[in-house]
């Protein structure tokens, strides 16, 4: 008779169950939004929903979000279509709508679960990764970032605020959600927890409890929405613009390109000093923050600018590039013509463009192209300059 083996073969190590609280019971009144912040539209979508679908996507299920009372509709419509979501009502505190969310969960009887912050709304997936696998060597785990500002305490004096005792900066952290514990000992940590105290957050409860919690790290990405400057659209990092023009090619008229006038035969004609460079330079910028082209700022049709400097145009691009909350990142200028050479003028230009802005000479390109006598440049009737900036936000 052959042996069975089959109790004798090591059994793989089972992969522990992980549920998720999403905690959306609170009121959000200073994020100055008409609905509870937690369901309001952010970056395309509700708040909510975001943290939500990084846990889903993460496998963790099932998800159990905390509403307040009455949002049953306002709820089931934000998180519509994600499988395994289910929804209870929380309590007059946080620590009491997550005892009231880990009740519920008492039946499915996770190994792990998260508990996590509607108010952040993204969730990166290895920060999910790092709490679960801190779990299988502590009774729970946070996320935490570095504090980079010097700290003190605050103390009262004379009914003022004065510095008190400093903090030691290297031992404090900024502390973050999703937090993650083994089900059934913060379960009781939180039935154990004393309903008169307010907890700051379930690491709280759960180190009363004499759990031993693990530090992972976290990400600046988990920020918590809280004001209603978090709700404005985000102003993208970076912003590009191009701008474009030509002037006609005249006896008699002065030629100045880039803010340098250069001796030649003929000069650019137009309503103001005619900088070709400048001009699409400008258009450039003004397009990179949305503000329209030159033409609609300095009409030609307005003798103000009879004959004025290009400079001027420049500097008013730049002020509204600064009001916008930008600075230049770079500059790239061709100036497209037969006649004169550019090459022997190049950086008196670039000094003299950075010189208007006020920024680095380094940020600022010049060079020319010819159209190989073809066209209007190439029979030297004008001169065209194309322009691209980028603009990276403060």
């Amino acid at each position: 008779m052959s042996q069975d083996l089959s109790e004798t073969r090591p059994r793989p190590a089972r992969t522990p169950s992980a549920a998720a609280i999403v905690v959306a019971a609170g009121k959000g009144l200073r994020a100055g939004q008409p609905i509870p912040k937690q369901f309001a539209s952010w970056r395309g979508k509700p708040v909510v929903r975001h943290s939500v679908e990084a846990l889903a996507r993460a496998g963790i299920a099932p998800i159990l979000v905390v509403i307040p009372q009455g949002a049953e509709e306002i709820a089931a419509a934000a998180l519509a279509g994600i499988a395994g979501v289910q929804f209870t009502n929380g309590g007059e505190t946080r620590q009491e709508s997550v005892r009231l969310g880990l009740e519920v969960l008492v039946s499915t009887t996770p190994d792990l679960v998260l508990i996590h912050d509607a108010a952040r709304p993204m969730l990166p997936a290895l920060v999910i990764d790092r709490l679960l696998a801190a779990l299988s060597v502590r009774e729970g785990a946070i996320p935490v970032l570095p504090v980079a500002d010097s700290l003190a305490h605050a103390e009262r004096k004379a009914g003022a605020e004065v510095m008190g005792a400093p903090a030691r900066r290297e031992d404090l952290r900024r502390v973050q959600t999703p937090q993650a514990f083994r089900f059934a000992e913060i379960l009781a940590a939180h039935r154990a927890w004393d309903g008169a105290t307010n907890a700051g957050d379930d690491a709280q409860v759960a180190r009363a409890a004499g759990m031993e919690i693990a530090l992972v790290e976290g990400d600046e990405a988990l920020h918590k929405l809280t004001y209603a400057s978090d709700f404005s659209p985000a102003a993208p990092p970076i912003r590009v613009g191009t701008g474009y023009d030509v002037h006609r090619l005249e006896e008699g008229e002065e030629l100045w390109l880039c803010g340098v006038r250069i001796e030649h035969t003929h000069g650019l004609s137009g309503h103001s000093d005619a900088d070709v460079a400048i001009h699409a330079l400008v258009d450039a910028m003004l397009g990179a923050v949305g503000k329209g082209d030159i033409g609609q700022h300095f009409p030609p049709s307005d003798l103000r600018w009879k004959g004025a400097s290009s400079d001027q145009f420049l500097v008013h691009a730049g002020k509204l590039i600064d009001e916008a909350g930008y600075a230049l990142g770079n500059a790239d200028i061709t100036i497209i013509c037969e006649a004169p050479k550019i090459g022997p003028h190049r950086e008196a230009m670039r000094l003299r463009l950075a010189e208007i802005l006020g920024v680095d000479p380094s940020l600022i390109s010049v060079k020319a192209t010819t159209t190989e006598k073809l066209g209007f440049t190439g029979r030297a009737e004008g001169i065209a300059c194309q322009a691209a900036v980028s603009l990276a936000r403060i």
